[in-house]
């Protein structure tokens, strides 16, 4: 794979795009334009907070053409620089387009613990929860009718790394790998995104009585380190990742304790997964309490219920047992 002219991160708030940017520029010896930066400059100097310079400009398109001509400038330049920006991907095409994700509770509790200002600020962890997922519709919207691009779709990225369990040195290792080649090239190549996803944060598809192998010692233990699994093959309802393909993988990076697993995309909301069932419709279909109490059980950790199966009477009417029983 060649190696691309720049990065752009764009990404959920609170998933660690500064922190990441910032270091990987110096490590690559790149000169880093961060756009949050900018915009919570434009906040200060109107006495506003961040979220509500986002409402203001979905009024006032003004503040976002500012921002647009120097992305579009910069990006026409043809300099390698990392970009830390929420739009860089639809400016930038000889870049790697990085989107970094993470658990909205953990997202919060980051902005929460450093230093706040003026332009951003919360009281609580749920109120920094609420107001930075409002912050982001925000943005998404207007991303929306402004320039036809929805910033939630996964398509539009070449790499998704969630940061929940990773540590800043593992998520800044990876990226340079995949950008310099060595870490899944051949997904990159020709079916990107290539995601790295928090295996604790993965549903499975199928019942856990009907998975074989799922305990095999030696095939855990061979499994030296995540960049060594086969990528997992992973569909995605625009709220949940789930395995299509690849639950030994997944519970041997489990067991492992590996905050990352690699995986490919094969279909992400309306798109078909099997049989003309889209990713929205597979989910609701395969993942059912007992398949989530069940994948729990096995791998000592939580999967909160998905919408579907916290409907009125769902667990009861599909003979799943609860928790512990």
């Amino acid at each position: 794979m060649t190696v691309r002219q720049s990065i752009v991160f764009n990404g959920d708030l609170g998933s660690g795009k500064s922190t990441v940017s910032v270091e990987i520029a110096k490590r690559l010896g790149l000169r880093r334009v961060s756009v949050g930066d900018l915009y919570r400059q434009m906040a200060q100097e109107r006495q506003m907070t961040a979220l509500q310079l986002n409402l203001h400009a979905e009024l006032d398109q003004a503040v976002d053409g500012y921002v647009d001509q120097l992305q579009q400038n910069i990006a026409a330049s043809g300099e390698s620089l990392v970009m830390d920006s929420r739009l860089a991907w639809h400016f930038f095409t000889d870049a790697l387009k990085v989107h970094m994700i993470t658990d909205p509770t953990e997202a919060a509790r980051r902005v929460l613990a450093r230093p706040s200002g003026p332009a951003e600020s919360y009281a609580s962890l749920e109120e920094a929860k609420a107001k930075l997922r409002e912050r982001s519709e925000s943005e998404r919207s207007r991303f929306i009718v402004r320039y036809g691009v929805d910033k939630a779709r996964l398509r539009n990225y070449d790499l998704i790394c969630d940061s929940t369990r990773a540590t800043p040195a593992q998520v800044i290792a990876h990226i340079i790998d995949a950008y310099e080649g060595r870490l899944g090239a051949d997904v990159l190549r020709d079916a990107p995104p290539l995601l790295l996803l928090d295996p604790a944060r993965v549903y499975p598809t199928e019942e856990i009585g009907a998975l074989r192998g799922l305990g095999d010692g030696g095939f855990v233990g061979a499994v030296a380190g995540d960049e060594a699994l086969e990528p997992l093959t992973i569909g995605f309802t625009g709220e949940y990742f789930f395995v299509v393909d690849g639950h030994r993988r997944l519970s041997a990076a489990l067991r492992n304790g590996f905050p990352m697993v690699p995986a490919r995309l094969v279909a992400e909301v309306d798109e078909p997964v099997v049989g003309g069932m889209s990713a929205v419709e597979y989910f609701a279909a395969q993942v059912r309490p007992g398949t989530v109490y069940g994948w729990e059980a096995a791998h000592d950790i939580e999967l909160p219920l998905p919408e579907h199966c916290l409907r009125a009477g769902d667990s009861v009417l599909a003979g799943d047992p609860a928790p512990g029983a």
